[in-house]
């Protein structure tokens, strides 16, 4: 397993699809250009394949406050982010404090939001920022605490790695369908998108942003229309594979955890041309019925 790129854990993160993902920029010849996610989250796959050399530039994008702020934070106040994070006590106390300060956030500079986001996404069981419980249980019992997530020196690393790639790192803080417009307004042809939207069944429970049906829709009919390569990846649901029913979807698995570590199946989806490796057409789920829109 490669080492962990972001400093973020993040509910449903696609660091692990960075190699079928990297396949799928080099069967495109998509290879050094450039890179777009409209829910960027712990950007764990973004920072892997600019980190891999796969591509100059990522655009991130994030509507949420605090994942925007922190990743804010890290490229443009570094050294303030560190030394707080170091002299910052990982304990229940430290931890009820910024779970107030993350329920009321009036009056807390970007630097304080950016790093209470951080902090209970290390604390936090599965890295749920929202209403989550605390690593270990308020009685700290059992073989996992509250900072076994929380190796300051290996976070540090991991920081300092992505600042040192800020000339090639787009911070935005839009809202998806905005953030798509501006893709296809003023981002290169060679321009490649992985989007994972908040998932459908379950978006509420993980994500402080998350949509209803209607959102999803309107997500969706944008999507089919863009004219720049581009993945998608779901929770598997009926309602979703409806909505892409005239492109290619594919039943594919990672490991990741909610509360205990388990496989999971989720859907990818691919625009219309797309080369995919020989192993993931095995995997394919739903083929259009037409073929102009396979």
């Amino acid at each position: 397993m490669p080492l962990a790129t972001s400093p973020l854990r993040y509910p449903g993160g696609k660091a692990p699809l960075t190699g079928l993902v990297s396949q799928i920029i080099r069967l495109n010849k998509l290879q050094y250009g450039h890179y777009a996610e409209p829910y960027a989250g712990g950007c764990g796959l973004a920072l892997g394949l600019l980190y891999g050399g796969y591509v100059s530039d990522i655009h991130i994008n994030d509507i949420d406050r605090g994942i925007w702020a922190f990743w804010n934070v890290v490229l443009n106040q570094t050294d303030d982010f560190i030394d707080l994070m170091n002299r910052t006590p990982v304990t229940l106390d430290e931890w009820r404090r910024r779970r107030e300060m993350q329920r009321n956030q009036r009056g807390l500079s970007p630097l304080e939001i950016a790093f209470t986001t951080f902090f209970l996404n290390r604390t936090n069981r599965s890295g749920i920022i929202k209403n989550a419980g605390v690593i270990g249980g308020l009685g700290q019992v059992g073989d996992y605490k509250i900072d076994c997530r929380f190796t300051k020196s290996e976070l540090e690393r991991r920081i300092r790695r992505v600042q040192r790639y800020r000339d090639h790192i787009h911070l935005h803080r839009k809202d998806a369908l905005d953030f798509l417009k501006h893709v296809e307004r003023n981002l290169p042809e060679r321009t490649f998108l992985c989007i994972d939207p908040p998932y459908f069944k379950k978006g509420s429970t993980l994500y402080t942003s998350f949509y209803d049906p209607e959102d999803h829709a309107a997500v969706a009919t944008k999507i089919l229309g863009l004219d720049r390569p581009w993945i998608i990846t779901y929770d598997r649901c009926d309602e979703i594979s409806a909505l892409y029913k005239t492109r290619r979807q594919y039943e594919i698995s990672l490991n990741y955890s909610a509360q205990v570590k388990r496989v999971g199946s989720e859907l990818l989806v691919v625009s219309k041309g797309l080369k995919v490796p020989d192993e993931l057409r095995d995997a394919q789920v739903h083929k259009p019925q037409y073929r102009s829109a396979a």
